[in-house]
Protein backbone atom coordinates (compact mmCIF):
# COMPACT_ATOMS: atom_id res chain seq x y z
CA UNK A 1 0.00 0.00 0.00
CA UNK A 2 1.43 3.30 -0.86
CA UNK A 3 0.29 5.12 1.77
CA UNK A 4 2.33 7.94 3.93
CA UNK A 5 2.79 5.77 7.00
CA UNK A 6 0.36 2.62 5.98
CA UNK A 7 2.53 0.55 3.83
CA UNK A 8 1.12 -2.41 3.86
CA UNK A 9 -3.01 -4.06 3.52
CA UNK A 10 -3.95 -6.94 6.09
CA UNK A 11 -7.00 -9.10 6.12
CA UNK A 12 -8.28 -10.90 9.03
CA UNK A 13 -11.77 -12.54 10.13
CA UNK A 14 -13.22 -10.93 13.18
CA UNK A 15 -14.58 -14.02 15.38
CA UNK A 16 -17.39 -12.22 17.20
CA UNK A 17 -19.00 -10.99 14.07
CA UNK A 18 -17.50 -13.49 11.69
CA UNK A 19 -16.51 -10.50 9.12
CA UNK A 20 -13.52 -9.76 7.31
CA UNK A 21 -12.03 -6.89 8.21
CA UNK A 22 -9.15 -4.67 6.95
CA UNK A 23 -6.29 -3.39 8.74
CA UNK A 24 -3.21 -0.84 7.85
CA UNK A 25 0.52 -1.73 8.69
CA UNK A 26 2.83 0.46 10.42
CA UNK A 27 6.54 -1.07 9.79
CA UNK A 28 8.87 1.57 11.77
CA UNK A 29 12.26 1.67 10.93
CA UNK A 30 14.52 -0.13 12.85
CA UNK A 31 16.09 3.36 15.02
CA UNK A 32 14.30 4.68 17.66
CA UNK A 33 10.79 4.60 19.33
CA UNK A 34 7.27 4.66 18.11
CA UNK A 35 5.74 8.01 19.81
CA UNK A 36 1.79 8.94 20.98
CA UNK A 37 2.23 11.11 17.46
CA UNK A 38 3.14 8.20 15.47
CA UNK A 39 0.19 5.96 16.90
CA UNK A 40 -2.32 9.13 16.36
CA UNK A 41 -1.48 10.16 12.27
CA UNK A 42 -1.08 6.40 11.75
CA UNK A 43 -5.02 6.07 13.35
CA UNK A 44 -6.11 8.99 11.07
CA UNK A 45 -4.44 7.96 8.39
CA UNK A 46 -6.46 4.43 8.55
CA UNK A 47 -9.58 6.15 9.23
CA UNK A 48 -9.77 7.98 5.76
CA UNK A 49 -8.82 4.69 3.87
CA UNK A 50 -11.41 2.82 5.58
CA UNK A 51 -9.52 0.78 7.73
CA UNK A 52 -10.36 -1.21 10.81
CA UNK A 53 -7.54 -1.13 12.21
CA UNK A 54 -3.94 0.21 12.47
CA UNK A 55 -1.32 -2.12 13.62
CA UNK A 56 2.29 -1.05 13.91
CA UNK A 57 5.16 -3.07 14.41
CA UNK A 58 8.31 -1.44 16.18
CA UNK A 59 10.94 -2.75 17.85
CA UNK A 60 10.42 -0.13 20.71
CA UNK A 61 7.63 2.54 21.84
CA UNK A 62 7.95 5.32 24.34
CA UNK A 63 6.12 5.49 27.21
CA UNK A 64 3.49 7.49 26.48
CA UNK A 65 2.49 5.57 23.47
CA UNK A 66 1.77 2.76 25.90
CA UNK A 67 -1.26 4.86 26.97
CA UNK A 68 -3.32 5.29 23.21
CA UNK A 69 -5.46 1.94 23.21
CA UNK A 70 -7.88 3.39 20.26
CA UNK A 71 -8.57 6.85 18.81
CA UNK A 72 -12.47 7.33 18.63
CA UNK A 73 -13.82 4.31 17.05
CA UNK A 74 -10.55 3.29 15.59
CA UNK A 75 -8.52 0.53 17.80
CA UNK A 76 -4.68 0.86 17.77
CA UNK A 77 -2.74 -2.28 18.08
CA UNK A 78 0.72 -2.29 18.76
CA UNK A 79 3.27 -5.59 17.88
CA UNK A 80 6.48 -5.56 19.40
CA UNK A 81 9.44 -7.21 16.66
CA UNK A 82 11.98 -9.07 18.39
CA UNK A 83 15.14 -7.64 18.93
CA UNK A 84 16.57 -10.83 16.83
CA UNK A 85 15.23 -9.59 13.38
CA UNK A 86 18.06 -7.36 13.71
CA UNK A 87 20.52 -10.28 13.10
CA UNK A 88 18.06 -12.28 11.28
CA UNK A 89 19.97 -13.50 8.79
CA UNK A 90 22.90 -15.04 11.10
CA UNK A 91 20.29 -16.60 13.41
CA UNK A 92 19.01 -20.07 13.16
CA UNK A 93 15.67 -20.71 13.80
CA UNK A 94 14.51 -22.68 17.03
CA UNK A 95 11.21 -21.59 17.38
CA UNK A 96 11.53 -20.69 21.02
CA UNK A 97 11.14 -16.81 20.83
CA UNK A 98 8.39 -14.99 18.62
CA UNK A 99 9.55 -12.46 15.86
CA UNK A 100 6.09 -10.30 16.40
CA UNK A 101 4.21 -10.10 19.63
CA UNK A 102 1.25 -8.61 20.83
CA UNK A 103 0.62 -8.27 24.49
CA UNK A 104 -2.57 -7.46 26.11
CA UNK A 105 -1.81 -6.28 29.74
CA UNK A 106 -0.75 -7.38 33.02
CA UNK A 107 -3.18 -8.21 35.55
CA UNK A 108 -2.55 -6.63 38.73
CA UNK A 109 -4.08 -5.46 41.76
CA UNK A 110 -3.37 -2.10 43.68
CA UNK A 111 -4.09 -2.42 47.20
CA UNK A 112 -3.91 -0.49 49.97
CA UNK A 113 -0.48 -0.82 52.76
CA UNK A 114 -1.55 1.47 55.71
CA UNK A 115 0.87 4.04 56.43
CA UNK A 116 -0.10 7.55 58.04
CA UNK A 117 -2.53 9.16 57.33
CA UNK A 118 -4.43 6.58 57.03
CA UNK A 119 -4.46 5.06 53.24
CA UNK A 120 -1.70 7.00 52.23
CA UNK A 121 0.42 4.24 50.84
CA UNK A 122 -0.47 1.28 48.19
CA UNK A 123 1.61 -1.61 47.03
CA UNK A 124 1.43 -2.96 43.64
CA UNK A 125 0.60 -6.75 43.44
CA UNK A 126 1.61 -8.59 40.18
CA UNK A 127 -0.87 -11.63 39.30
CA UNK A 128 0.74 -12.31 35.82
CA UNK A 129 0.50 -11.10 31.99
CA UNK A 130 -1.41 -12.45 28.99
CA UNK A 131 -0.03 -12.84 25.97
CA UNK A 132 -1.45 -13.27 22.34
CA UNK A 133 1.20 -15.46 19.77
CA UNK A 134 -0.05 -14.25 16.24
CA UNK A 135 1.23 -17.71 14.59
CA UNK A 136 -1.39 -19.45 16.95
CA UNK A 137 -3.93 -17.41 17.78
CA UNK A 138 -4.00 -18.69 21.29
CA UNK A 139 -4.12 -16.27 24.48
CA UNK A 140 -1.35 -17.31 27.04
CA UNK A 141 -1.93 -16.43 30.40
CA UNK A 142 1.43 -16.63 32.69
CA UNK A 143 2.04 -16.27 36.39
CA UNK A 144 4.63 -14.35 38.21
CA UNK A 145 7.08 -17.56 37.61
CA UNK A 146 7.26 -17.34 34.04
CA UNK A 147 7.97 -13.27 34.38
CA UNK A 148 11.66 -12.58 34.35
CA UNK A 149 11.32 -9.46 35.60
CA UNK A 150 8.56 -6.44 36.27
CA UNK A 151 9.39 -2.61 36.80
CA UNK A 152 7.19 0.04 38.17
CA UNK A 153 7.45 3.25 38.00
CA UNK A 154 5.00 5.00 41.23
CA UNK A 155 5.10 8.57 40.05
CA UNK A 156 3.96 7.96 36.13
CA UNK A 157 3.47 11.59 34.42
CA UNK A 158 2.59 10.48 31.15
CA UNK A 159 5.77 11.15 29.13
CA UNK A 160 8.63 9.65 30.21
CA UNK A 161 8.65 6.05 32.60
CA UNK A 162 11.06 6.26 35.12
CA UNK A 163 11.62 2.88 37.28
CA UNK A 164 11.57 3.06 40.95
CA UNK A 165 10.99 -0.57 41.56
CA UNK A 166 12.48 -3.21 39.81
CA UNK A 167 11.24 -7.35 40.99
CA UNK A 168 12.61 -10.95 39.34
CA UNK A 169 10.50 -12.87 40.36
CA UNK A 170 10.60 -15.52 37.62
CA UNK A 171 14.42 -15.92 37.77
CA UNK A 172 15.41 -19.14 36.43
CA UNK A 173 18.74 -21.62 37.79
CA UNK A 174 20.33 -19.76 39.95
CA UNK A 175 20.68 -15.54 38.54
CA UNK A 176 22.58 -15.01 41.61
CA UNK A 177 25.54 -17.42 41.28
CA UNK A 178 25.64 -16.30 37.47
CA UNK A 179 25.43 -12.94 38.54
CA UNK A 180 28.44 -13.23 40.73
CA UNK A 181 30.34 -15.33 38.31
CA UNK A 182 30.14 -12.57 35.47
CA UNK A 183 30.87 -9.62 37.49
CA UNK A 184 33.69 -11.54 39.83
CA UNK A 185 32.00 -9.44 42.83
CA UNK A 186 30.32 -10.55 46.15
CA UNK A 187 26.93 -10.44 45.86
CA UNK A 188 24.69 -10.22 48.60
CA UNK A 189 22.18 -12.90 48.56
CA UNK A 190 19.20 -11.33 50.97
CA UNK A 191 19.44 -8.29 49.08
CA UNK A 192 19.12 -9.96 45.72
CA UNK A 193 16.52 -12.65 47.37
CA UNK A 194 14.68 -9.38 48.43
CA UNK A 195 13.90 -8.66 44.65
CA UNK A 196 12.45 -11.89 44.03
CA UNK A 197 9.18 -10.49 44.33
CA UNK A 198 5.32 -10.55 42.94
CA UNK A 199 4.53 -7.80 45.53
CA UNK A 200 6.14 -3.84 45.48
CA UNK A 201 7.48 -2.64 48.28
CA UNK A 202 4.80 0.26 49.71
CA UNK A 203 4.82 3.46 48.13
CA UNK A 204 2.97 7.14 48.82
CA UNK A 205 -0.27 7.60 46.14
CA UNK A 206 1.09 9.79 42.95
CA UNK A 207 0.58 12.58 43.05
CA UNK A 208 -0.24 12.21 39.05
CA UNK A 209 -2.60 9.56 39.86
CA UNK A 210 -1.24 6.61 37.71
CA UNK A 211 1.37 4.30 38.02
CA UNK A 212 2.96 2.62 35.24
CA UNK A 213 4.04 -1.47 34.86
CA UNK A 214 6.29 -2.16 32.52
CA UNK A 215 6.62 -6.35 32.37
CA UNK A 216 9.31 -8.89 30.24
CA UNK A 217 9.12 -12.47 30.26
CA UNK A 218 12.05 -14.94 29.62
CA UNK A 219 11.77 -14.60 25.58
CA UNK A 220 12.13 -10.70 25.44
CA UNK A 221 8.79 -9.91 24.74
CA UNK A 222 7.49 -6.94 27.02
CA UNK A 223 4.77 -4.48 27.49
CA UNK A 224 4.28 -1.41 29.35
CA UNK A 225 0.47 -0.54 30.82
CA UNK A 226 -0.53 2.55 32.57
CA UNK A 227 -2.84 2.35 35.29
CA UNK A 228 -5.02 4.78 37.45
CA UNK A 229 -4.30 4.58 41.26
CA UNK A 230 -7.98 5.31 42.97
Amino acid sequence: MAGTLLTAEARFRDDRSDRERRAGVLVVPESGAVSRQDLVDAAREAAEAGFDAPVSCAFAYDAHAADLPKLGRIPILRARMNADLHMAEDLTTTGKGNLFVVFGEPDIEIEPAGGAPAGDLVRVRLRGVEVFHPRTGEIRSDSPDAIACWFLDTAYDGESSFVRHACFPGAVNDPCKALKNTSKAEIDREAWDSLRRDVSRPFPKPGTGRIAVKVINHLGDEVMKVFQVP
